[in-house]
């Protein structure tokens, strides 16, 4: 696996437009530099499939009656580098595999919460495992809490 360096680039899949301006601002206060933003699954398959983004912020209920699961098993595909992290009030409809994501950001969440989020994926993708303690804000995935704690 590729160990992307910060600043990352972040990909913005949200359908509420004062969530995505406020999820992009918190990634460009984080350091990070937003990719692009999309609502829906055909707005993420709009963009260059050359290089992708190193995360992708990925919402479950979209617009255009597209799923963030969808976006998901997209990016996995032609992006495989990409970390995904879905970000929800519905983890509940998240499979138990995680779909391949990296894992869940559950909503509502606090500005702190995500600020400390995004350090703790920054710390766990740029030089696994991360050193911190997990935020309450943050849930990995089974096979990447695994990964990072083998690798401790």
């Amino acid at each position: 696996m590729i160990h992307p360096q910060p600043p990352f680039s972040v990909l913005i899949v949200e359908d509420e437009a004062v969530l995505a301006m406020d999820l992009e601002a918190i990634v460009e206060d984080c350091g990070h530099n937003v990719f692009g933003e999309a609502m829906a699954l055909d707005e993420v398959e709009a963009f260059d499939q050359a290089q992708g983004p190193d995360v992708a912020l990925v919402d479950l209920n979209l617009a255009r009656g597209s799923s963030g699961l969808d976006v998901c098993a997209y990016i996995r595909r032609h992006w495989p580098d990409t970390a995904v992290i879905f970000v929800t009030a519905n983890p509940k409809q998240i499979p138990g595999d995680f779909g391949g994501a990296h894992g869940v950001i559950p909503k509502p969440f606090s500005r702190s919460g995500l600020l400390l989020a995004m350090r703790f994926i920054e710390q766990g993708l740029s030089h696994p495992p991360p050193t911190g303690d997990q935020p309450p804000s943050f849930f990995p995935a089974p096979h990447i809490a695994q990964a990072w704690s083998a690798a401790r």
